[in-house]
C-alpha cells in the first residue's frame, strides 16, 4: 500500500510563488513516475507535471516555464515549485504515484488559491 501526503498549499496573490510537497510512504519501490495533477470543481482533473525515477520531467503547456517539478529520492518527496502564479492556476492540486504495472495512487489534495 502507498500514502501520498501533500502540503504546501494556500492563498496568494496573483504574481507570486508557492512550493508544494508531496511525501510517498509504504511500498514504493519500482514506481514509474510521479506527478502532479489538479483539478477544479466541474472539470476533469489534469496533468500539470510528472518526473520519472530518472528525473525526467514533463509539463502541461499551460505551465510550462513558471512551474518546475522535483525530486528527492531520500526524502521520498516530490516537490512542485509554482512561480508567476495565475488565478486560473487555482485548484487542487493532487499527487500521484504511477507503476509500470498500471497501478497508481493518489494523494487527498491541497488547496491552492490564486487572488488577482
Amino acid at each position: 500500500q502507498v500514502q501520498l501526503v501533500e502540503s504546501g498549499g494556500g492563498l496568494v496573490q496573483a504574481g507570486g510563488s508557492l512550493r508544494l510537497s508531496c511525501v510517498a510512504s509504504g511500498t514504493i519501490f519500482g514506481f514509474n513516475h510521479m506527478g502532479w495533477y489538479r483539478q477544479v470543481p466541474g472539470k476533469q482533473r489534469e496533468l500539470v507535471a510528472t518526473i520519472t525515477r530518472g528525473g525526467i520531467t514533463n509539463y502541461a503547456d499551460s505551465v510550462k516555464g513558471r512551474f518546475t517539478i522535483s525530486g528527492d529520492t531520500a526524502k521520498n518527496t516530490v516537490y512542485l515549485l509554482m512561480n508567476g502564479l495565475k488565478p486560473e492556476d487555482t485548484a487542487v492540486y493532487y499527487c500521484n504515484l504511477h507503476f509500470l504495472s498500471g497501478v497508481e495512487y493518489w494523494g487527498k489534495g491541497t488547496l491552492v488559491t490564486v487572488s488577482s
